[in-house]
């Protein structure tokens, strides 16, 4: 069961007012935005590990994985 949290923003009146003559609502978009925030940052996140990692896995030849591979394979 997910649980939920309330978020608030502050707007123009103006601004309010044009959301609900267009009909937009609110809730969808800042939940979308902010989901595509969190899944930008988390690549972002990823990238740079990769990076740093980057100089370690290079010194790992592809024999090297593929042998360890079958020997965690037989070892099961």
């Amino acid at each position: 069961m997910t649980k939920y949290e309330t978020v608030s923003v502050k707007i123009p009146t103006e601004l309010k007012k044009k959301m609900k003559q267009y009909g937009i609502k609110p809730a969808e978009i800042v939940r979308k935005t902010i989901q595509e925030e969190v899944r930008r940052r988390e690549a972002e996140e990823i990238d740079q590990n990769l990076r740093k990692l980057k100089p370690i896995l290079e010194r790992i030849s592809v024999e090297e994985v593929v042998a360890m591979i079958r020997e965690d394979r037989e070892s099961r």
